[in-house]
């Protein structure tokens, strides 16, 4: 058997879910590289339909076709992935802070991080403040990710930082806010690192972020 991942990105781009999980079978099936399948095949399409969005040449529900895609292949490679080779950029805790119940955007973000090459760990929906906190102290990831979608749930972002530097670990952990309401501004006032406008932009600013530090 043969494999092609040109073709592999190109479904991807497709957002083809069926087509593209026979494809990422049949890769392994063909001794493919695990690593090579997602950093060749599967980073590129995704880096792609990133830009896609951007550009407005595709809209939410095609691209969450494509993330849908995404994610059943890596339900597919994650086994075979080495730890090192699944969180080769680092790794994402993200989660939806407490009294609030909306998970697409949030799981949409996660996706395309992990996409990107994060380990993604995705703590769910309504998370009170400590589970931030412990998830933080357990996994201590670049970055914890915090998303709110209702205007009266979008002060637990605020608590949930206070909340770490209560536990000493703020400097330990570059926080992201997002979330339809949420803004730079609000993002700034209540000391988060970062602010994720979108699923696309998030993975980019992170990118920018860390690409800062290092020089």
């Amino acid at each position: 058997m043969s494999y092609d991942l040109g073709k592999i990105t190109e479904t991807l781009i497709q957002g083809k879910v069926d087509q593209l999980t026979e494809l990422t079978q049949s890769a392994i099936d063909s001794n493919a590289e695990p690593a090579k399948i997602l950093n060749e095949g599967l980073l590129p399409g995704m880096d792609t339909v990133g830009e896609k969005w951007k550009n407005g040449e595709m809209f939410m529900p095609e691209v969450l076709r494509c993330a849908k895609a995404m994610s059943k292949s890596m339900d597919i490679l994650r086994p075979k992935l080495s730890e090192g080779e699944l969180g080769s950029a680092g790794t994402l805790v993200i989660g939806t802070v407490a009294g609030d119940l909306h998970d697409i955007g949030k799981d949409l973000v996660g996706m395309m991080f992990e996409g990107a090459g994060y380990k993604v760990i995705n703590i769910g929906i309504d998370q009170p403040n400590e589970n931030f906190v412990n998830a933080a102290i357990e996994h201590k990831p670049d970055v914890l990710g915090m998303s709110a979608l209702l205007t009266t749930t979008m002060p637990r972002m605020g608590e949930v930082i206070n909340s770490l530097k209560e536990a000493g670990i703020r400097d330990q952990v570059t926080v992201m806010v997002g979330g339809a309401p949420v803004t730079e501004e609000y993002a700034q006032e209540i000391g988060a690192d970062l602010y994720g406008a979108n699923a696309s932009t998030a993975v980019d600013v992170s990118r920018d972020y860390f690409e800062k530090a290092k020089n």
